[in-house]
């Protein structure tokens, strides 16, 4: 995990307003956590935050980028941030270009799912939120950064290369920890 973003939209449901926090991992575009919640709070942002870190478990050091919401800003943030020895950096104040991927990414949610689709329920936003995240977006979707391939074929193809024969004939995972 390389330089996380993260920031929030709003999606609106017939039961109501929606907030998405979302974790991305600058490195390879995945979001790596996320949290969708009916209050805008420092809850669902820590929801986020802590399904990253635990997605992941990053080295001391990580630098972790964020809009300047009072949600990423809180007090629980930074002390999860300070126990894990994660850098904080946030964006500065009305330019929302140091944040450009996270902005990509809400951008995409709501031109490809929020703005096409009508939420009767809170329940049916979440559903779709999370086919959307996590088998469309993660898995499916072709990225521009990634030279137009999904990301998930971009993990197959970095594990193969990490794959060696053992005497039994059969394949067996090498850890990748150290090679990054």
């Amino acid at each position: 995990m390389r330089f996380p973003r993260a920031t929030h939209p709003y999606i609106r449901t017939w039961e109501g307003w929606m907030y998405l926090a979302a974790v991305m991992d600058v490195y390879n575009r995945e979001i790596i956590g996320w949290a969708l919640h009916d209050r805008l709070n420092k809850d669902f942002v820590v929801h986020a935050l802590m399904k990253a870190l635990k997605t992941r478990s990053p080295q001391p050091g990580l630098i972790f980028h964020f809009n300047r919401g009072s949600q990423y800003a809180s007090d629980k943030v930074k002390k999860i941030l300070k126990g894990w020895s994660i850098h904080q950096s946030m964006s500065n104040k009305g330019n929302c270009f140091d944040n450009a991927m996270m902005e990509s990414f809400f951008s995409l949610l709501k031109k490809e799912l929020t703005h096409l689709m009508t939420f009767y329920t809170k329940d049916q936003a979440r559903r779709a939120v999370f086919e959307y995240i996590e088998i469309f977006y993660n898995r499916q979707r072709r990225h521009s950064a990634l030279n137009q391939k999904a990301l998930w074929s971009i993990i197959r193809m970095h594990l193969k290369l990490f794959r060696v024969s053992v005497f039994s004939g059969e394949d067996q995972m090498l850890s990748t920890d150290n090679f990054d």
